[in-house]
């Protein structure tokens, strides 16, 4: 789609049959990118779209695979494989689609990328100022089913493809390019092993005159995960983002000696950001656990933040947030949010909820409509929101604490950062219960057979039984060389299903190939089969299994997620408050 030359309603400039992904521009030269799927075996967009009418025709979904991954995430992986393709005018006589796409001359797409195999999947590109050169990561096949991410250079003239980057136990991947195109902002991110988590770097590439210089540290000292942006106009600083205390903020990193300056004060998290063509003023979107996605500009001299014009307001908070934190048993500062319900106090202390993120490397920091701590502040809840070891913004020490030890440290940072919240006088220190996701799902798991203080548990998407769980995740490549099969039992929930005692609310979507539904059946079995409160001789349990058949890793459809809201309350109310709420009437019971 594009906006018409007035500014009016946007049309339809090109149309395939596999579709557009994403659309990139050169930001010096009249040149347009796009990312879109071919199946493997198609000659041309004739035969692609021949093809593809075929499989949907003779109702064929089969995917023969010749190499691994073959999910990811929620997505079967093939037998279309994507590519990049330069967008071009095309000949009116030709196939542009006249009939269906509304443009002056129709467009057509030239293949740069024809015979990358499935290398291009789950990558990122960027474009040279003057639209010459695509620098894009591209996966790595390796021995015994691994992968890294090498660095290349697509020639847009002629196609041709140069690696510039190809390392052992690295992967690379491409940020920016400055505004003269002389240098390639660079990510690199080391293999992770049992006992080391890895570590990721910023860098500055010389692209320049067409030759590769070597790969020079950029903030080599700064120990945080940066993020590069954008550049400013004259190539002097880069615009970083990083996680970094509860944030993600925008920093401004000098090309001449990696000096990093905070750009943004506030306790926000900052995306997508752009720089005005004065260099002057930045824009982003930024959210935090107070208030969702909105767009603002940034007085890059002075970090002043304006909301821009929106066609909603804020949505009003039905609490506070406070920003709180404790120590850890060898000393580490175990941050936390804790959001309070109104009207907490003394004389009317508020249940506790503890929610465990999920990665485990991220950080609680940026607003998200699928954990949402407000649903159940407004109910009364306060939800308390902590950061343990493993969590990114807080320095590779504050991973590394963690790593490989997913049982010690992590369980004891949540412990400890619950024990002083449930001191204060308007925390009911009687009703508690812990929630997670994914890794947080783990950790619930894992509190659920390490603790009996929570009057009810929580567990999405979760990790059960991390023998099995390995090699049948979508990313068992990652997995493997992160745990050793020793290492995966000694971290195990599994393994003390007896201990538990809990009521348990698991919940999974079968589609979900990073944790794929057998953890969750197993989990459930085993609760009513083998653990300290099964299901009793008529069968009854205080635990509940909320199954959707058509979701995965997240709950994405509107009315999952209210059912999803819903059931949690009533489990919560149940089992915490000692109160009847109604589950959702659209599960039919």
């Amino acid at each position: 789609m594009a906006p018409a030359a007035d500014g009016g309603e946007a049309r339809v400039v090109h149309s395939r049959a596999g579709g557009v992904g994403g659309v990139m521009a050169a930001s010096a030269a009249d040149a347009t990118f796009v990312t879109a799927s071919v199946l493997a075996g198609s000659t041309d967009e004739d035969n692609d779209e021949e093809r593809r009418k075929s499989r949907k025709d003779n109702k064929v979904a089969a995917i023969l695979h010749t190499g691994y991954p073959v999910r990811y995430w929620d997505a079967d992986l093939g037998p279309a494989q994507p590519r990049l393709f330069a967008v071009e005018n095309g000949d009116t006589a030709g196939s542009g689609k006249p009939a269906t796409v509304d443009a002056t001359a129709p467009l057509k797409l030239r293949n740069l990328t024809p015979d990358v195999g499935g290398n291009l999947r789950n990558t990122h590109a960027v474009v040279s100022p003057d639209g010459k050169t695509i620098y894009t990561s591209m996966a790595k096949p390796l021995a015994k089913a691994d992968t890294r991410f090498v660095l290349a250079a697509v020639d847009v003239a002629s196609g041709s493809i140069k690696v510039l980057l190809d390392h052992d136990g690295m992967s690379y991947f491409p940020g920016p390019v400055s505004p003269d195109g002389k240098m390639l902002s660079v990510v690199s991110e080391s293999d992770s092993t049992p006992r080391q988590a890895p570590q990721v770097k910023l860098h500055l590439l010389n692209v320049g005159a067409g030759e590769t210089l070597d790969l020079e540290p950029l903030a080599p000292s700064w120990d945080r995960w940066g993020s590069p942006a954008a550049w400013l106009p004259d190539g002097r600083s880069l615009l970083v983002t990083a996680d970094d205390d509860g944030a993600t903020p925008v920093f401004r990193v000098a090309v001449a000696d990696g000096t990093v300056t905070r750009v943004t004060q506030d306790a926000a998290a900052y995306t997508d950001v752009v720089v005005s063509p004065d260099g002057l003023s930045a824009f982003a979107l930024r959210s935090s656990y107070e208030f969702p996605a909105e767009a603002v500009r940034i007085d890059l001299a002075s970090g002043d933040v304006e909301r821009l014009p929106a066609p909603a307001e804020r949505p009003r908070i039905k609490g506070s947030l406070e920003r709180v934190e404790t120590s850890a048993a060898d000393g580490s500062r175990v941050p936390a949010y804790l959001a309070l319900p109104e009207g907490a106090s003394e004389a009317n202390p508020a249940p506790l909820l503890l929610w465990i993120h999920g990665g485990p490397l991220g950080s609680w920091n940026a607003w998200t409509w699928r954990w949402s701590p407000w649903l159940l502040v407004s109910k009364g809840y306060a939800v308390l929101l902590p950061d343990p070891a493993l969590s990114t913004g807080y320095g590779q020490q504050f991973i590394q604490r963690g790593w490989g030890e997913w049982g010690k440290a992590p369980y004891t940072d949540l412990m400890s950062i619950t024990d002083a919240v449930v001191q204060r006088s308007d925390i009911d220190q009687t009703r508690t219960a812990a929630m997670g996701g994914s890794f947080g799902g783990y950790m619930a798991n894992w509190v659920a057979g390490h603790t009996d203080r929570f009057k009810a548990i929580v567990t999405h998407a979760s990790l059960w039984a991390m023998d099995q769980f390995g090699p049948t995740t979508d990313a068992s490549q990652y997995w493997l060389k992160e745990m050793t099969p020793e290492m995966a039992l000694d971290n195990s929930p599994h393994l003390h299903v007896a201990k538990i005692k809990t009521p348990m609310l698991v919940i999974h979507g079968d589609k979900d190939y990073r944790v794929p539904i057998g953890e969750g059946l197993r989990l459930w079995y085993e609760l009513l089969s083998s653990s300290g409160l099964p299901a009793d001789e008529s069968g009854e349990t205080q635990h509940r299994f909320l199954y959707f058949p058509d979701e995965n890793h997240w709950i994405l459809q509107p009315q999952h997620a209210k059912v999803w809201y819903g059931v949690v309350e009533h489990f919560l109310a149940r089992q915490v408050l000692g109160q009847e709420v109604p589950v959702p009437g659209d599960l039919g019971l």
